[in-house]
């Protein structure tokens, strides 16, 4: 017998792999190695198994690397071709806690009591979030084996979980991008589980909204809301972008506490660039401007 004769049959695969998989590797290195100082001391463990030095101060640009590549292979792998991103506030209540909201608040400081009565106004966005997420949600279109307008939050609290509730009753998976806080947080129970995502570096995440956002829905936030919408809408004004659908859902609350107006008035932007915005007040405004925007044919609202 030829010592050929004693080869696995895997080794004549012509297909196979010539080297093991690093998960193999792994199970090589753990399966009972020697107790030795030498085999004792970090410095022995695999690289890419050792948390302590994947974490070193120097090592910033490789879990960069890790946070912009895993989430995109992952959505590659959900066939996920675009996304309808929703940004708003993690604080207005859903319609049914306002009652609750108000009768808790009837006792407060006036300051604090209207505070309570402005974000109980707000619960209709929250209903709005809802509604087009589910509208996006029901339409389900897909293009070239792709899902298109698949709804993406911040997994969070409020209208981020609006968004994931609409497309979840309307049997759709969409995505949350949730960001790791000092305080305790956690993806809204509604976020497709294998769709959810966690981040370290805000810069990353914001990376992961827009990369595939092909409209953005602003709803009444505060800072962090701010920062995504200036952010997507410099993006777009400078060319870096290409033009988008961002509708802003609640004119009187956004001209309130922005005057763009006076920021073309005072020369800071151009007047042009007051057009790349959208005002909305309900989803079907929302949904029948990205319907235009795309030129969607067929019934742009479903009954539910």
């Amino acid at each position: 017998m030829s010592d050929s004769d004693d080869l696995d049959r895997s080794e004549r695969d012509l297909g196979d792999r010539a080297f093991y998989r690093a998960d193999q590797e792994a199970g090589f290195a753990e399966a009972q190695p020697p107790q030795t100082p030498q085999t004792q001391h970090p410095a022995y463990r695999l690289a890419y198994r050792d948390t302590d030095f994947l974490l070193r101060e120097e090592l910033r640009p490789v879990r960069f690397q890790l946070e912009l590549l895993k989430p995109e292979m992952l959505l590659d792998e959900a066939r996920v071709g675009s996304t309808l991103v929703m940004y708003g506030s993690a604080r207005i209540p859903p319609p049914e806690a306002v009652e609750t909201a108000l009768k808790g608040a009837a006792d407060l400081p006036v300051d604090e009591r209207l505070v309570v009565e402005r974000l109980a106004e707000k619960a209709k966005y929250y209903q709005e979030a809802y509604d087009l997420a589910r509208i996006a949600s029901e339409k389900s279109i897909i293009e070239d084996g792709q899902r298109q307008f698949v709804v993406c939050s911040g997994g969070g609290p409020s209208i981020m979980e609006a968004a994931n509730k609409g497309a979840s009753e309307a049997g759709a998976e969409s995505i949350g991008l949730n960001i790791v806080l000092p305080h305790e947080q956690a993806p809204n129970p509604y976020v497709t589980p294998y769709l959810s995502f966690q981040f370290h570096y805000f810069a990353l995440r914001k990376m992961h909204f827009l990369m595939r956002a092909r409209a953005v829905a602003v709803f009444p936030g505060g800072f962090g809301t701010f920062d995504e919408m200036f952010e997507l809408l410099t993006l777009i004004q400078t060319g870096k972008m290409k033009r988008i659908p961002v509708l802003l859902f609640g004119k009187e609350f956004w001209t309130r506490v922005i005057d763009f107006g006076a920021l073309a008035r005072e020369g800071t932007i151009s007047q042009k660039d007051l057009d790349l915005i959208t005002w909305c007040e309900t989803a079907e405004e929302g949904w029948k401007h990205i319907c235009d925007f795309y030129e969607i044919a067929g019934p742009r609202v479903p009954e539910f």
